[in-house]
C-alpha cells in the first residue's frame, strides 16, 4: 500500500499574533514537492508573514502539535530550508546599490551575499555554474556588464539566476513584477515557467492574477490575516471573488491559461 509523500511544508492552526494583534492566521496547509501555488490579496492581508512563516523569520504561538513542518520536521535546521528555498522579491532589488559585473552578483548566491564576500574568490567551476544559470534565463550576454547599468527587469533575472547556485527545489516570488514595464513582466513571469517546467514548486505573492502562469494552478486567497480561500484558479479568479477580495468592482477574463483583471466602472 503506497503512502502519501511528506509535504514540503504543513502548517496547521498556525497563528502570528504581534502586539496583541493577530496578524496572521491559516488553519490548514499543504504544499507538496513539485506543487505551485499563488498567494492573491490586498496589501496588509498577511501574505508577507505566510511567506516569513515558510523561512522562518517569524514564528506562530506555540502549540502542543508544531503549527509549521518543513519535510516533516517541527525544528529543522534553518540551513536546510535555506538550501532549498530561494527568493527574489522586489525588496532584494533594492538592495543592490554595488558596481559588481552581473556574474560576480549571481556568485554571490554560493554564500547568500549580493557579490561576493571581501577577500573571497570563487574557482572557474564555480563561474561557470552562474554563467550557466544566467545562460538558461536568457540573460547571458550580461554577465560582464555592471548590475546598476542594467534595466530593473535585467536585475530581477539576475537575482533569480543567484538563487538557482543553490538549486532550490522551492522558488518564492514576492512580488516579482513589481516596477517592471511589459518587457520586464514578459521576461519574469517567463523565468517562473521556466523554472515550474524544470520541476521546482513556484510560489507567487502577488496583487495581479496576471502574474498567475498557468503552470500555477492552485491560489490562496487571503484577507485580513486569513486564507479565505484555497483552491483551483479556475473557480476562484472570478469577478465576484476578486471584488470580495478587493473591496471594489471588479472583473477577470481568461485567455489560454492566463488571467487579467479590470475594475468595472
Amino acid at each position: 500500500m503506497e503512502t502519501a509523500a511528506t509535504p514540503l511544508f504543513q502548517l496547521r492552526d498556525a497563528k502570528v499574533v504581534r502586539g496583541g494583534r493577530t496578524i496572521l492566521s491559516v488553519d490548514h496547509f499543504d504544499l507538496a514537492e513539485g506543487d505551485h501555488v499563488a498567494l492573491l490579496g490586498p496589501n496588509g492581508a498577511g501574505k508577507s508573514t505566510f511567506i516569513q512563516l515558510l523561512t522562518r523569520e517569524v514564528f506562530p504561538l506555540h502549540r502542543d502539535e508544531p503549527p509549521v513542518r518543513f519535510r516533516g520536521a517541527a525544528r529543522p535546521q534553518l540551513s536546510e530550508i535555506k538550501q532549498a528555498l530561494g527568493i527574489v522579491s522586489a525588496t532584494m532589488h533594492d538592495q543592490v546599490r554595488v558596481h559588481l559585473p552581473a556574474l560576480e552578483i549571481v556568485c554571490g548566491g554560493l554564500f547568500g551575499t549580493l557579490g561576493l564576500p571581501q577577500r573571497t574568490a570563487v574557482d572557474d567551476a564555480a563561474r561557470g555554474q552562474a554563467y550557466d544559470a544566467m545562460e538558461r534565463l536568457g540573460i547571458a550576454e550580461l554577465a560582464d556588464r555592471d548590475v546598476m547599468t542594467l534595466s530593473t527587469g535585467q536585475v530581477r533575472r539576475v537575482l533569480v539566476a543567484r538563487e538557482l547556485m543553490s538549486d532550490p527545489k522551492i522558488l518564492i516570488f514576492d512580488e516579482p513584477c513589481t516596477g517592471l514595464d511589459p518587457e520586464g513582466m514578459y521576461h519574469v513571469r517567463n523565468t517562473m515557467r521556466l523554472l515550474a517546467d524544470e520541476g521546482r514548486s513556484i510560489v507567487l505573492v502577488t496583487h495581479y492574477p496576471e502574474d498567475i502562469i498557468p503552470a500555477i494552478d492552485r491560489v490562496l486567497l487571503i484577507k485580513d490575516a486569513a486564507i479565505v480561500a484555497d483552491g483551483p484558479k479556475a473557480e476562484l479568479l472570478r469577478g465576484p471573488a476578486m471584488s470580495e477580495l478587493f473591496g471594489v468592482p471588479l472583473e477577470v477574463d481568461e485567455h489560454d491559461g492566463w488571467y487579467s483583471m479590470r475594475g468595472r466602472y
